[in-house]
């Protein structure tokens, strides 16, 4: 059996951008005692090669054999003893995750044929066993934050690779991380710009709240921290539900079904929270029922909006599954389905909308609800109208029905990309920057982002701040 073992070591050899790469083999073979300089004979008649190069050096090498029950610990005192490369600097990984028993051996690891480890040497401050003029000086961005060492860009992409859950994950809200996941000076690169600008939206919003506590007695000031503070609660329980319930965020779709009115067919609103059963004008006109409308019962229908009820038809046969049943029917315009089937019907004809069967059961007669591509598409028109809030990962959610769709992957068409360049005299000239209250573009900024970001994000939002804030927050 054999599996392969890289691992990189930075910061070793006194030469500053160095790295070097460990490479683990594991044989099922036989030890020839002959010839091999790191050989012990085993009753396991197996061995653990253990090779460190440096792509800079070919002379640079060091192999090693240690029996399978060799503990983690004893593996990594004969790599320090051998490349002085010091014990506590050594990280190993299997699968991604971190071997942190030192106590275990390779067979109780499960460290089997096929299988890859890696050994990730960080340089420690004190540790290296070199004199402290020979140590290469850690850049400022890679020193402690806040008391406490941050994970660096390869320990955190070996930690991805080996957990396929997280590497999806990473590749939904972080897309630009996880196409980087492959190319390690890559992922490097952009890992530390995201890290870079969360701890600069960090400081700009500690700055903010220490401006704010200056005076601890200026109501405004108060406020506007308090605001703060409920925003960042608002953000917290979006991304927890993202994370924990992403399934509020589906969209759900209208329940339809065919019927037929008069002899024509129709396809139905079915709707328990309408008080009556509503047509539109026109499906009247077609189904023949215009002339019956009694307009007596004209008026005006109040709720979201209003609408102008033209008259009231008292009696028309419908058809719903094999039933033939009698129906009443409001005739009133402003409406965007032609038929829906409201309370009063189901009341009376003691309908039962079951969910779990995904039917319409009336009188022991189950009628299917339609498909998604069989339902009217003029409320999802209404629905794609909706302002949108860019969510994380390139993700839009809808302002209004919280929908959340995927990153757009429209692509400009070979004319656009062929088009020549317009003349610099023809240049558009930029569109008007909305305006909104200053008080709201302010609290955006104190949050940590710019006048640009806030702006754009109240445009998308209509002003809302609240809205405005998951989103910056998401983005």
């Amino acid at each position: 059996m054999s599996f392969h073992v890289i691992v990189m070591i930075n910061g070793f050899g006194g030469r500053e951008g160095i790295a070097r790469w460990v490479r683990l083999r594991v044989k099922a073979t036989m030890l020839d005692a002959l010839g091999t300089k790191w050989s012990w004979r085993l009753a396991y008649y197996s061995r653990i090669t253990l090779t460190i190069t440096a792509p800079t050096h070919d002379g640079d090498l060091l192999s090693l054999e240690i029996p399978p029950d060799t503990t983690v610990s004893t593996l990594k005192e004969s790599v320090q003893a051998e490349s002085q490369i010091p014990k506590t600097s050594q990280h190993l990984y299997h699968n991604g995750q971190l071997l942190n028993d030192d106590t275990k051996t390779m067979e109780q690891l499960s460290i089997g044929d096929g299988e890859m480890l890696a050994l990730h040497v960080r340089d420690m401050v004190g540790n290296t066993g070199r004199p402290a003029g020979q140590r290469v000086p850690q850049p400022a961005r890679q020193q402690q934050r806040g008391g406490q060492a941050q994970p660096d860009a390869e320990t955190v992409r070996l930690q991805i690779l080996g957990n396929p859950a997280m590497r999806q994950q990473v590749s939904s809200q972080r897309p630009e991380l996880g196409a980087a996941l492959d190319d390690p000076a890559r992922f490097a690169q952009v890992y530390q710009r995201m890290q870079d600008e969360e701890r600069e939206a960090q400081e700009q919003r500690s700055r903010a709240i220490a401006d704010l506590n200056a005076d601890p007695f200026d109501i405004d000031a108060q406020t506007r921290i308090e605001e703060m503070i409920r925003e960042e609660r608002v953000q917290e329980n979006l991304q927890n539900a993202i994370e924990h319930n992403p399934e509020v965020f589906g969209r759900v779709h209208m329940l339809y079904i065919d019927v037929e009115v008069n002899g024509h067919k129709v396809k139905a609103f079915v709707d328990s929270g309408a008080q009556a059963t509503i047509m539109s004008p026109s499906c009247a006109e077609m189904c023949g029922i215009m002339r019956l409308v009694d307009k007596r019962f004209a008026g005006i229908a109040r709720g979201v909006g209003t609408a102008a009820i033209l008259g009231r038809v008292h009696s028309a046969q419908i058809r719903i599954g094999s039933l033939f049943l009698p129906c009443s029917f409001t005739v009133m315009e402003g409406k965007d389905v032609d038929l829906l089937l409201g309370l009063d019907m189901l009341k009376r004809h003691q309908a039962c909308i079951d969910l779990s069967k995904d039917k319409l059961v009336i009188q022991d007669v189950e009628v299917p609800f339609l498909g998604e591509a069989d339902i009217p598409k003029n409320m999802e028109e209404e629905r794609a109208d909706e302002p949108k809030v860019a969510g994380p990962g390139g993700t839009t959610i809808g302002g209004r029905t919280g929908v959340v769709s995927g990153p757009s992957t429209q692509q400009p068409g070979p004319q656009q990309a062929s088009a020549p360049p317009p003349a610099a005299a023809a240049a558009p000239q930029p569109a008007p920057e909305p305006s909104f209250p200053q008080e709201s573009v302010d609290q955006l900024v104190a949050l940590g982002f710019s006048r640009a970001e806030a702006v754009n994000a109240l445009a998308a939002c209509g002003g809302n701040v609240e809205y405005a804030a998951g989103l910056l927050f998401q983005g």
